[in-house]
């Protein structure tokens, strides 16, 4: 179990335009992702150190938005403004998310320009929507090369989570200490005074910290 990416919900004004913003600020440039079908949605990815990404993620107009639960969730965030909509923890074995959470994991796909195609099963976007502290869990298949985190080498480098919401709960919903994926980033809990979650993630930039 191992932190994976976080995931940030485009803006009013779209994917482009978020994105921009976002790699203007951490000094970096962001690259195209690309449709996900099953889901509804398309990303731009920012690669990180560490063999982690973020990614900023746009819903389309899609019939798929509205039946899959992530399409679901981007949606509801970008509506209420943007911003930080989740994390997500990389497992190796997704059957005791399953059993616990009595639903089976959903398979995701992306494909590349040249026809490659990156493939996942994940769990847990309906915790994620009731209880946005929580992240959602994820199981990559296929070549490893293609992790998005290898769209190139960066140096940028994620250094602290400020959630609202509480270790306990965290570490309930995951069946092992929230300390565990996180490894090298360090999360601020902070009481949640509304909804929790993601209120801002610290990166290490060539021109030093940066909080978004």
């Amino acid at each position: 179990m191992r932190m994976d990416h976080v995931s940030y919900a485009c803006e009013h004004d779209g994917l482009a335009a978020t994105t921009e913003r976002i790699a203007s600020a951490l000094g970096v440039e962001a690259v195209k992702g690309g449709v996900h079908p099953r889901f509804g949605t398309r990303n731009m990815i920012i690669p990180l150190a560490g063999h982690k990404y973020l990614e900023v993620v746009e819903v389309l107009d899609h019939p798929a938005s509205d039946k899959a639960p992530f399409g679901q969730a981007v949606r509801a965030r970008s509506a209420a403004g943007g911003g930080w909509m989740g994390w997500c923890v990389e497992v190796d074995d997704l059957a005791p998310f399953e059993e616990r959470l009595g639903r089976s994991a959903v398979n995701g796909n992306r494909k590349f320009p040249d026809g490659r195609e990156l493939v996942w099963k994940q769990i847990g976007i309906l915790g994620l929507i009731a209880d946005p502290q929580v992240p959602y869990m994820l199981k990559w298949e296929g070549d490893p090369s293609l992790h998005p985190s290898n769209a190139y080498d960066s140096s940028l480098k994620m250094s602290c989570l400020t959630i609202a919401g509480s270790a306990s709960r965290v570490t309930e919903w995951l069946g092992e200490p929230v300390e565990k994926p996180l490894e090298d980033v360090a999360v601020e809990w902070v009481a949640p005074h509304g909804t929790p979650g993601i209120l801002s993630v610290t990166f290490e930039t060539a021109n030093g910290a940066v909080t978004l």
